[in-house]
């Protein structure tokens, strides 16, 4: 337990109330609001690193929350360009983040940067309680409650099709995780990269996320699912074996620099079509289903971005073995994809038949 002398310890009894008192929703964010706030305030780097410890959690408990909120998105084509919107915004996310985190470093120390954190979450709180309401009118919504929300898990986990997409998309996404971890040493400790130029290929490669996660979802809607599915996980083996390539055969740092950029943007291209293999045959539980795919996301990223360090950071070869068993599991995970892949096409058409399309979501 944080002592009750440390600034902003007392946050964590108001962070428990708002839990209790806000929704999911809201409590996700105001969860990171008061974390933010928490880390501004930390008088030392213990308080600090378990701050920012609640804050990561706090920020992706809202971001699966968030998944899980779109509930009138899931069917036919929208559910496709919904995910491919998601993605093109999480890219252009991660393009503006560095670049502005990085001239607010020049005006303010580590307080200012989190007291900013802390009023970007206010600011989407305050958004949330005005803008956001329940689409479903009330008839057609569910109690919900651990109980049922344990039954649609064994459910959905029961379904081989949804099963093979949770396991792609986590392992993918660990890859991603794992270049987000090891990146910075790769090209900054190894490579030599300056401040600016590693801002560069950091943008470059988000830049290559938003673009083909924008790609994938046209080609899902307009050529086939399941083709690009195929399309991104190529683009992540070939990204991932030019990163292993780079590590054993000391290749320069371009190679090292395309590689990640064809990985990345692969990661982007699998996301719509896996999501909509994921929940085309569940329109009346897409939020859980959502919420099921985004804790993947989190949890294999989170578990794989510790080993990237193992040979400390002079060493890209953990960067390059993460990446590539990552993908390899990814593309066996479409084994459990395949088997009854087509007659999950079929059930996935009745989706804009009205009587689905507008049954109750949880």
């Amino acid at each position: 337990m944080l002592d009750q002398s440390v600034p902003g310890s007392r946050l964590l009894p108001t962070l428990l109330l708002l839990l209790t008192v806000f929704g999911p929703l809201y409590a996700g964010v105001a969860a990171y609001v008061a974390t933010s706030l928490l880390c501004a305030l930390s008088p030392g780097i213990e308080t600090l690193v378990a701050a920012r410890l609640v804050q990561g959690l706090a920020g992706g408990v809202g971001i699966v929350i968030a998944q899980a909120a779109g509930r009138d998105l899931y069917s036919g084509g929208k559910l496709i360009r919904y995910y491919g919107r998601m993605t093109v915004l999480g890219g252009l996310a991660a393009v503006i983040g560095p670049l502005l985190g990085g001239q607010l470093a020049r005006a303010t120390d580590r307080r200012g940067l989190f007291a900013f954190l802390a009023a970007i979450g206010a600011a989407i709180l305050a958004l949330i309680a005005f803008g956001y309401r329940e689409t479903l009118p009330p008839h057609r919504r569910t109690t919900g409650g651990f109980a049922q929300t344990g039954r649609d898990f064994r459910r959905l986990l029961s379904d081989r099709v949804f099963a093979g997409a949770v396991l792609l998309q986590g392992f993918v996404n660990a890859a991603l995780f794992a270049y987000l971890a090891g990146a910075t040493y790769v090209l900054q400790g190894s490579y030599g990269l300056t401040p600016q130029q590693y801002a560069l290929a950091f943008g470059l490669n988000s830049a290559g996320f938003m673009v083909f996660g924008y790609l994938a979802g046209h080609g899902s809607e307009r050529w086939s699912v399941t083709g690009t599915l195929a399309a991104g996980l190529a683009m992540c083996a070939l990204g991932a074996l030019g990163l292993l390539a780079a590590a054993l055969l000391a290749l320069p740092p371009a190679v090292v620099i395309v590689s990640l950029l064809v990985m990345v943007s692969g990661v982007a291209a699998t996301t719509p079509p896996a999501t909509t293999l994921a929940l085309a045959g569940y329109p009346h539980m897409a939020g859980t289903a959502s919420s099921l795919l985004g804790m993947a996301r989190f949890a294999f990223g989170g578990l794989a971005a510790p080993f990237v360090g193992l040979a400390g950071a002079a060493s890209m070869l953990p960067l390059g073995i993460v990446t590539v068993v990552s993908v390899a599991l990814a593309v066996a995970a479409c084994a459990v994809l395949a088997p009854r892949r087509r007659a999950r096409t079929a059930r996935a058409h009745p989706l804009d038949a009205p009587e689905l399309a507008g049954a109750p979501t949880r």
